[in-house]
């Protein structure tokens, strides 16, 4: 099946914190901030990429660019012939490097957008297929917390289990108290997930392990239920000190905002920080980070409760 010439979608892929504390590569949560894409199939050869926003001076503008490698990518899952061409208009407002699953929503929005061309494509109503697209971008992105946030939108809890021939996510939403207002404090400067992930430790002990599925278990409680245990259920015993040299000043900041009885984390690989709070403590956040030496931008983005979806 060949993808017609001329034809062309527009998606919309929402930001996401992944972790949330204890919840490593399992928890994640979708962030009112979004990118846009508009894709339209032309008679190559070889991709035009136009991008503008968030990280417009530092992305490729070729084939390698991740948003189009990932529909190639795709289309081979979903057993389409890649079109000679396609046109790639990119509006970006995720911040890169900044833990905020940038590129996460690059994947989700290659994967999406291959899939709504193939049906199209095939005759259909080009209609996002979420579990699908949920497995793919998942799979490609290597862990399911940012992606699966993105996709679905709201708060989710991922597992993965080996699987053929692309890994199986399922994917929980969770319904998230409507009490709970995130708050994003965003640093100047930036970290590679790859530089975050090369200081974890290999092995943990069973002890540690144990005591932190317990934190994952009390987070989801504070997430649906009850937002007071927030502050205790957001400690986590795997990843954040272990990366505490890496982002120091972050991790700072974590300590000044929990010593008021705030939920502060690193949001996903840092060097943002999330706070899960309620409205009446946001400006006590932003009062708090105002109050340190390093500049913070201040995000109450909200939670949207949807993901990918399809504009007009």
């Amino acid at each position: 099946m060949a993808i017609p010439v001329g034809t062309g979608v527009t998606l919309r892929v929402p930001a996401s914190s992944a972790n949330l504390g204890p919840g490593f590569d399992c928890v994640g949560l979708a962030l009112g901030v979004w990118d846009e894409a508009t894709v339209t199939v032309i008679d190559g050869p070889g991709p035009i990429i136009e991008v503008t926003g968030a990280g417009a001076d530092a992305v490729p503008r070729d084939a390698s660019h991740l948003v189009h490698r990932t529909m190639v990518t795709a289309w081979e899952h979903l057993g389409v012939e890649p079109p000679a061409g396609v046109h790639l208009s990119s509006r970006n407002a995720v911040p890169h490097g900044r833990g905020l699953g940038s590129s996460a929503t690059a994947i989700v929005m290659g994967v999406a957008a291959a899939q709504a061309l193939s049906s199209l494509g095939s005759g259909g109503d080009g209609q996002l297929d979420l579990d699908t697209i949920n497995t793919i971008a998942c799979a490609l992105e290597g862990h399911p917390d940012n992606a699966s946030a993105s996709v679905f939108g709201g708060a989710t809890l991922s597992t993965t289990d080996a699987g053929e021939p692309l890994p199986t996510t399922r994917t929980v939403p969770l319904r998230l108290d409507p009490r709970i207002v995130p708050v994003v404090l965003v640093p100047d400067q930036q970290l590679s997930t790859h530089t975050a992930r090369s200081v974890l430790p290999d092995v943990v002990p069973l002890a540690t392990a144990a005591a932190n599925s317990a934190r994952v278990g009390l987070l989801v409680h504070a997430l649906t239920t009850d937002p007071g245990l927030l502050t205790a259920g957001t400690t986590d015993l795997l990843h954040q000190e272990s990366r505490r040299p890496s982002y120091a000043t972050s991790m700072a900041l974590v300590d000044a905002l929990r010593a008021e009885g705030l939920a502060a984390t690193i949001s996903g690989a840092g060097p943002s920080v999330l706070t899960l709070t309620t409205r009446d403590h946001v400006d006590e956040v932003g009062a708090i980070a105002a109050a340190r030496e390093t500049s913070w931008r201040v995000l109450t983005p909200g939670v949207p409760d949807r993901g990918v979806h399809l504009v007009g």
